[in-house]
């Protein structure tokens, strides 16, 4: 049991470094503390079965790789620094593209609003729905390839443009909705005490 113990520490500490992963970064990956992961890579304790599957997905290896392998490096290619940079710096590219597709979107429409009907003068409104579009944009790509625990922040980003776009849609038509707002407190509130509930398990 501590040969095995101590080869998935081993196997461990190996795959997360050749996949430029910080401690903190896999423990958030896996939603557990960096304590616990530095707790497997010492073999003070080893990861349940559950996770074991989770890290083989993680890495791209089989379980017996992980928990049988003597020499790790031989088993899986070394991913190139250069590389794994690139890849990063592609998600963001495209990530960053895909979120410009609500202001572009906003933009080509009040154009043709602008040469159709001449005198509107609504137009500016598509500008306040870009805003949260692009948000929920992020928050797909954030939560595939960044860090989820950022999550949050665009949740409540989300929220509150929404509320503004909302605020100042009913206010062209004369009408004040600024009590909108106390759902926007409201809803900050529950967001706050969510990222309290799903902490990450030792």
């Amino acid at each position: 049991m501590d040969d095995i113990k101590n080869t998935v520490a081993k196997n461990l500490t190996k795959l997360r470094q050749l996949n430029n992963m910080t401690q903190l970064e896999l423990a958030e990956k896996l939603n557990y503390s960096d304590k616990t992961v530095s707790k497997w890579e010492r073999a003070e304790s080893t990861p349940d079965i559950s996770v074991l599957v989770k890290l083989t997905e993680l890495f791209g290896v089989t379980l017996d790789t992980l928990v049988k392998s003597e020499n790790i490096e031989e088993a899986v290619a070394e991913p190139k620094p250069t590389e794994a940079k690139n890849t990063k710096y592609n998600y963001r590219i495209i990530a960053a593209l895909s979120e410009s597709t609500g202001w572009i979107i906003a933009v080509a429409a009040f154009i043709i609003t602008t040469l159709v009907l001449g005198k509107a003068t609504f137009q500016w409104l598509y500008f306040a729905y870009a805003l949260p579009v692009a948000l929920v944009i992020k928050l797909v790509f954030n939560s595939i390839w960044f860090n989820p625990r950022h999550n949050y922040y665009i949740i409540s980003a989300l929220m509150w443009s929404m509320l503004f776009a909302v605020h100042i849609t009913f206010l062209y038509f004369g009408i004040n909705v600024a009590l909108i707002y106390l759902l926007g407190a409201a809803g900050q509130f529950v967001i706050i005490m969510w990222s309290f509930v799903k902490k990450r398990r030792e």
